[in-house]
Order: C-alpha cells, then sequence, then structure tokens
C-alpha cells in the first residue's frame, strides 16, 4: 500500500461484577488486577476497581487487531473465572450502584477525584477509543473539526448502556450523561486553527486548570502520546465484531477527510447544534434514531444515514481494506446493537414479575454481556 498506512489500535473498558450476584466485587478484585496486569501486560487499571483497560497495539490489518482484542477477552475471562468475576463490556454496569465503587489507588486517578469529587465516583460507565494515526498531525484540529458530523451515526453503532442502577433508562446509550457530568467533556467547540487549540490549552494549563490536554475528554480529540486523533464517543461494544467494525468505519472517515479537505469544511454553529441534536437521537433512540440532514433539512431513517456514510468512504475502505468493517456495520444496523440484546435478554428473563423479576432480569442481562464479551456467543 502507498502512502499513510492509517494504523490504528483501539481501546476497551470493561466492567468487573461478582459472579454470584452479578452486582460489584467484593473480593478477589485485587487478586484479578495483579493476575491481569501479569498475564496480560495490555490490561490496565481504570479509574475505579471495578474496570480494567485493554489495548491492541498499531495495526494496519482489521483480522489482526480482531483476533488480538479477542485474545485479550478470552484471557480477562479465563482470570475472571479464577477469581470469580465476570468480565464484559458495556457503556454503563446494569446493576451495580454507582456509591458502592471504589476507586483505584493512583496519582492521576486520585488527583481526578480531588478535582471533580463526587462526580468521579458516579462516572461508573465505560467506552471504547480508537486511535487513527494521520499523515500530518498538524492537521488534526481541522480533521477534528470535519469529522464532528460522523460522531452521531457512530454512537448509534455503539450504544451498549440503556441499564443504569438495576433500571431500564428508556435510552440507548445512558453513558454519555453520566460522563457528561463531568468538565470538559462533549464536542469540542470549533477551534480555526491548529495555533487557537494549543493556545486554549495553554491557557487552561498556565491557570492549573489541566495538566496537560489528555484531561480534555471531548468525543473526539488529538492525542498529546501519539500523532493520532482519538475517537471517543463509543459505548464500550460487547461483541468484538461490533468494536472493530466501529474502528475500521472510523479509519476510513479518517483517510476520507485528509483525502477530501473539502469535506465538511468551514461549519458553524448551527451545523454544531444540529450534530448536537443528532448526538441526543442517537444517544436515545441509537439505529432507530431519525438523524437530521442540515443541508436537506430534514431528519432520515438511520438506515439511510448510514448508507450515506458508507458510500462516501467506499473508495477509502478497499484502499485500506476495511470493506469487512462496512458489512458489519450495516449488520449492526440490521441486526441491532448491544441495547437491543440487553434489552430482549431482560425481557425474556423478566417475564410478567415484579421486583424479583427485575432483579432476574439484570442477572440475565450480565450473565448475556458477559457471554458475548467472551466471544462464547459468536465463533471467535
Amino acid at each position: 500500500m502507498t502512502g499513510p498506512a492509517y494504523r490504528f489500535g483501539i481501546e476497551e473498558e470493561f466492567f468487573l461484577a461478582d459472579a454470584a450476584t452479578r452486582g460489584t466485587p467484593q473480593r478477589g478484585v485485587r487478586g484479578f488486577h495483579a493476575a491481569a496486569k501479569a498475564l496480560l501486560p495490555a490490561a490496565e487499571r481504570e479509574l475505579l476497581q471495578s474496570q480494567i483497560e485493554i489495548a491492541t497495539p498499531p495495526a494496519t490489518d482489521l483480522a489482526e487487531a480482531r483476533a488480538g482484542l479477542a485474545a485479550l477477552r478470552r484471557g480477562l475471562a479465563e482470570i475472571g473465572r479464577a477469581h470469580g468475576i465476570l468480565v464484559f463490556g458495556a457503556g454503563t454496569h446494569p446493576g451495580a450502584a454507582w456509591d458502592a465503587q471504589a476507586p483505584t489507588d493512583g496519582t492521576r486517578y486520585h488527583g481526578i477525584l480531588d478535582a471533580v469529587r463526587m462526580i468521579g465516583r458516579r462516572t461508573l460507565v465505560s467506552g471504547m477509543h480508537v486511535h487513527v494515526e494521520v499523515a500530518r498531525p498538524d492537521d488534526r484540529v481541522d480533521l477534528m473539526n470535519r469529522l464532528l458530523p460522523f460522531l452521531p451515526a457512530l454512537l448509534a453503532l455503539s450504544v451498549s448502556s440503556p441499564f443504569w442502577q438495576g433500571r431500564d433508562t428508556g435510552l440507548c446509550g445512558y453513558r454519555l450523561s453520566v460522563f457528561g457530568e463531568m468538565p470538559r467533556t462533549g464536542l469540542p467547540d470549533l477551534f480555526a486553527s491548529q495555533a487557537e487549540f494549543e493556545r486554549y490549552v495553554a491557557v487552561m494549563t498556565r491557570a492549573g486548570a489541566i495538566e496537560d490536554a489528555s484531561f480534555l475528554w471531548w468525543h473526539l480529540r488529538p492525542s498529546i502520546r501519539y500523532p493520532t486523533l482519538e475517537l471517543r464517543i463509543a459505548d464500550s461494544c460487547t461483541r468484538v465484531d461490533d468494536a472493530v467494525a466501529i474502528a475500521g468505519l472510523y479509519r476510513c472517515l479518517v483517510r476520507a477527510a485528509e483525502r477530501r479537505p473539502e469535506l465538511n469544511a468551514g461549519l458553524d454553529g448551527v451545523a454544531r447544534a444540529v450534530i448536537r441534536e443528532n448526538l441526543w437521537r442517537a444517544q436515545r433512540d441509537g439505529i432507530r434514531a431519525a438523524l437530521i440532514d442540515a443541508e436537506a433539512g430534514r431528519a432520515v431513517p438511520f438506515g439511510e444515514a448510514l448508507e450515506a456514510v458508507l458510500a462516501l468512504v467506499a473508495e477509502d475502505a478497499a484502499a485500506l481494506g476495511c470493506g469487512q468493517a462496512l458489512d458489519e456495520a450495516r449488520r449492526i444496523a440490521r441486526d441491532g446493537t448491544s441495547a437491543d440484546h440487553q434489552r430482549a435478554a431482560h425481557a425474556a428473563a423478566r417475564g410478567d414479575g415484579g421486583d424479583a423479576a427485575d432483579e432476574a432480569g439484570i442477572v440475565a442481562v450480565v450473565d448475556a454481556l458477559a457471554r458475548e464479551t467472551e466471544g462464547r456467543d459468536r465463533p471467535a
């Protein structure tokens, strides 16, 4: 392949649940984390002790990335079984109580909690982040601006957080509501240039508001560690194929934006406001959302909006070998998201009962999430 390789990496945050109660683990967590770090160097701690993160090395091949993620997921599941813990990917823990969580020891984590206080303890959410290396790192702010209109579609494909504190929220992606309590989250502002963005970061760091740009927890941001543009909008994906599909589609969108500098150029306040509305629609309804086409001045079904995105990146998918990712995105739109599957599992287990049935439904959801995360419900 000639030209930029658009190397990418995927970071996934997972929840831990007690295998007996399906709630927050009360025992075995320290042993689990110690074993995970010893056996899986790619595993890292997260803000709360009931979470863990894995990451792939930079890759150029989707099949390679999928194999790596699948192996890491199976490894975590095996370690969990030895410690009485279930591991699963979802944007929110369906049944755990936020005030029962213990923070992870570490200077950065304690610093965050000192700064955001109770909000940090409430942030019982997990996401997926995708890094894509760009050809010209100094252009990342421009790319960030121009990729914002695609965030609602990527969110809709990923939604996996319909439950919170044992209740159905009515939303497909409740994670964004919880995480939105944190400062410096959500859509980035429309910065006119790289220099303007750097001036903003300088003001914030000099004022002591942030230590560095890694404390900007936007849906999309330039990485300070790598020459990448980091996607952060997605819920943690339950199925590995969903994660790889979203990563592959985002990779194609980055290439398309670099290849076509006129794409979404000159976004204004109206465009940003429409993007915010579409994010809400995707958060609420997932793949059943009607997204607003700002140019046409009408709302279109998600399937139609998705097909327009896939047509836009068809050339890029061919160049990058990401055609399978586009097919998988269509499969999600056809067969349902994790949020859809969670609600189906809950309904099947709950039946027509009362509080006990509600609890049985949440147990069934956690069990299904753990099976699907490990890959026991689909070919590895």
